[in-house]
């Protein structure tokens, strides 16, 4: 699980909902109208966007903003170097025993062992790399619309509520809950585009950015491991993609 997903938002929904409730009745800031323009509204509005496919599996891809596994660089770099040494030893056979938990890595391998081009194996990863992070986002543009769709529906929300108010000026009872619907389906587009959207939307896209940065660093060292590359010299390209700093820590080791 993502803690920093899960506190973050939980956190900002904690002190938005805590400062209603110091301001009054907690009650007062919920509204049908305001709910059904908003939250309502921007669901179908986004889904006019899309594919129905697309807009129900991004619910799925929603789920890597909380619960997500992913190996770390380093640990990649020394399975990498571990299967280059045994494919030295010998050959690419040898790999068909080692135990590999990262399927993108495994696809890379089984090519290997089944002896495909160097080539056809490059292409066939690249294009691999290229429809994950097409899948993906795809999931984040979905909130990333969501969050962009719902400010635009609190404000048509507010302004429904200010046509229902002026039309009722001769009758103070019902300019309240007019002026209810004005006010809070632009807090309602606020609240679902900052602190639940948009950083679904952010989290998204650094999840994809660090499965691509894995993705490349097992393609690299698949070639190098086809090229026949010395392990030392493969574990050496392979740190170009650690920080700087695990970098020269890894040196003095």
């Amino acid at each position: 699980m993502d803690l920093a997903t899960v506190i973050g938002m939980l956190g900002g929904i904690g002190f938005i909902v805590m400062a209603m409730i110091l301001g009054g009745d907690l009650m007062m800031f919920m509204d049908v109208p305001a709910v059904l323009i908003v939250f309502g509204g921007t669901l179908f509005v986004v889904l006019s966007q899309f594919t129905l496919g697309q807009f129900f599996g991004a619910g799925k891809i929603a789920g890597k903003a909380f619960m997500f596994k992913i190996d770390t660089p380093d640990e990649l770099i020394e399975k990498i170097v571990e299967m280059a040494d045994s494919a030295r030893k010998g050959g690419f056979l040898a790999l068909e025993e080692a135990e590999i938990g990262n399927p993108f890595m495994q696809k890379g391998v089984d090519m290997l062992v089944d002896g495909h081009d160097i080539e056809v194996v490059r292409e066939t990863l690249v294009k691999d790399i290229s429809m994950t992070t097409e899948r993906h986002q795809f999931g984040a543009s979905i909130f990333k619309g969501m969050g962009d769709v719902a400010p635009a529906m609190g404000m048509i929300g507010t302004l429904i509520g200010l046509v229902a108010m002026l039309s009722n000026m001769d009758d103070p009872k019902a300019i309240g809950p007019a002026m209810a619907v004005a006010l809070l389906t632009t807090l309602y587009g606020a609240f679902m585009a900052n602190v639940i959207c948009l950083p679904i939307a952010s989290k998204l896209n650094n999840r994809l950015e660090e499965e691509k940065l894995n993705q490349k660093l097992i393609l690299d060292g698949i070639v190098g491991i086809a090229d026949g590359q010395n392990p030392r010299v493969i574990e050496g390209i392979l740190k170009n993609y650690l920080a700087s700093s695990k970098r020269s820590n890894g040196e003095e080791e």
